[in-house]
């Protein structure tokens, strides 16, 4: 990149910096806005692994062998996989429980991102737009579900998660792991009715449920939610992230930011640019 490309881009990042925070910290999602979902019925999970699976493929990622042994420590998701399952046993049963971005109805992430790389859809998922990114990774250190990870050990480092298959969605598509899981664990619809989907099976079936849908209120409410036949904490959900959405905690902190702070992220987004061009030229002469 150029000396001048540099500096506009700077001074462009950094003038449009300032009305993105004021007007971060006043937004907040409409109650009412009928956000893209899923519920996922722990009780039905078989733990096939098929969302694994094609989660891989839909997102044109490396397959790697699967066998029993993935499931005998608790696994998080990484840059490599955006869902995984995982094993919990009791006395009683064994409980399969799938791991994804929690997609929150008022994202933490979104809310910490000074350029808008880490985007609230208006459909509902949370997507991350690598055009936009300065790499500061601030919507890693906001994430309450360390959800979103970042390519420590790439030339051109990514914020890899789950976007709800949102490309799939917007062609008219289910996402990947909704439409080919063979128990049908797993649902897609609007939340709304996915909450009252969930309370009926709830009513219905008291006994194979505890009486709890997880992300309903957590954290503000999230578009990924879970019935479980075992109380969440036993499952190692966190159940202590409280009922208020996380980017209304952080409002008084967004308007006392000093100047120095406001700028130093535009001033990495050049600098990450300017180093992204010269690794694109690096690429380009070896290829001649």
């Amino acid at each position: 990149m150029e000396r001048r490309t540099f500096v506009k881009t700077l001074g462009a990042i950094g003038l449009s910096t300032l009305p993105t925070i004021t007007k971060g910290a006043e937004s907040k999602s409409s109650p009412g806005e009928e956000f893209n979902a899923i519920l996922i019925d722990t009780t039905l999970c078989t733990g096939c692994r098929t969302c694994e699976e094609v989660c891989l493929e839909a997102n044109g990622m490396q397959e790697f062998e699967m066998n029993d042994s993935d499931l005998e420590k608790e696994r998080d998701t990484s840059t490599d996989q955006l869902t995984l399952i995982n094993l919990y046993e009791n006395e009683e049963n064994e409980i399969y429980v799938k791991k994804q971005c929690m997609h929150c109805s008022q994202p933490a992430c979104a809310s910490a991102c000074l350029t808008k790389a880490m985007l609230k859809t208006k459909e509902g998922p949370v997507i991350w737009r690598e055009d936009k990114c300065m790499g500061c990774r601030f919507c890693m250190l906001s994430c309450p579900f360390d959800v979103p990870k970042f390519e420590y050990h790439s030339a051109n480092p990514k914020i890899v998660k789950c976007t709800m298959c949102f490309e799939r969605q917007q062609k008219g598509g289910l996402p990947a792991c909704v439409e080919n899981c063979p128990s049908e664990a797993i649902i897609f619809g609007k939340r709304t009715e996915l909450l009252t989907e969930a309370k009926r099976r709830i009513a219905e079936s008291p006994d194979d449920y505890v009486n709890h849908i997880y992300g309903e209120h957590e954290a503000g409410g999230t578009c990924v939610l879970y019935l479980s036949s075992v109380p969440f904490e036993e499952i190692n959900f966190r159940t202590n992230l409280g009922n208020d959405a996380y980017p209304e905690l952080t409002t008084g902190f967004l308007y006392s930011v000093p100047l120095v702070i406001i700028l130093w992220p535009p001033f990495l987004l050049a600098m990450r640019n300017a180093m992204k061009g010269k690794v694109n030229n690096a690429e380009e002469v070896e290829n001649e």
